[in-house]
């Protein structure tokens, strides 16, 4: 079973067609980046996806189940990461993840199992009794990070998750996306960083103005610069370059 399938997807705000009759897949277990400048509609596709907003137009569905029709069957599945931190200040990384366990309906004891085994992932176990307000903004995006695979997602959505991080809290979360792919979850990546979307993106969709312009792997992507241009693109940040609209 795919794990999304996006058919004719559109979304207007008044005069502004933010997602424009988008159509794409998403296969079980595999990593999807979507990439494009400010604006492209990659967040708002996001949102869509997550059950956040409807569609003007078009489907969708998650694992099978529509997004307009049964948005409680996905919320289910799904998991979402901003760079907007949804965690309670004065409650512990522990007290925070319980709650959210709880939340999401495991029973006490595997809630308590599920927060600590997260916390060793993310590696904030040491930190686990400290009241969130005195993170920094790397740990609390982590313990963000923690919080929103309390549930056991079958897909995580990770819009922009590093914006604000420092490299290394940067690089804690490049290991968390390839551990999720070893695991078979699957994950649909907003990111600028396009260095971190080719070691990590099964598929990339270049994305602008609510249209999808070029998609592939990075070696289809690749292929299609070669066929229109003579370069030899030796990066994916060369392919976005050349393939991007100004």
């Amino acid at each position: 079973m795919k794990a999304v399938v996006a058919s004719n997807l559109t979304k207007k705000f008044r005069n502004l067609v933010a997602v424009d009759s988008v159509s794409f897949s998403v296969a079980e277990g595999e990593v999807l980046g979507l990439l494009g400048p400010n604006g492209a509609g990659k967040s708002t596709t996001i949102r869509l996806l997550s059950t956040l907003i409807k569609p003007t137009s078009g489907t969708a569905s998650v694992f099978g189940y529509d997004i307009c029709t049964d948005p409680d069957k996905v919320r289910a599945c799904i998991s979402l990461v901003t760079d907007r931190i949804i965690l309670y200040e004065r409650l512990t990384a522990f007290e925070n993840l319980v709650f959210f366990a709880r939340l999401a309906g495991l029973p006490k004891e595997e809630a308590n199992r599920r927060s600590i085994n997260l916390l060793e992932e993310v590696n904030m176990i040491k930190w686990k009794d400290k009241q969130v307000r005195f993170f920094s903004s790397g740990m609390k995006q982590r313990i963000n990070v923690a919080r929103a695979l309390i549930n056991h997602p079958r897909i995580l959505f990770l819009d922009e998750p590093t914006i604000g991080l420092d490299p290394r809290s940067t690089s804690n979360m490049r290991k968390l996306i390839s551990s999720l792919k070893e695991n078979g979850q699957s994950v649909i990546l907003t990111t600028h960083l396009i260095h971190d979307a080719e070691i990590l993106c099964d598929r990339i969709l270049l994305i602008h103005t609510g249209n999808i312009i070029a998609s592939g792997t990075f070696e289809e992507l690749r292929s299609l610069v070669r066929r229109y241009n003579d370069s030899e693109p030796a990066s994916l940040e060369d392919v976005y370059l050349l393939l991007m609209p100004e």
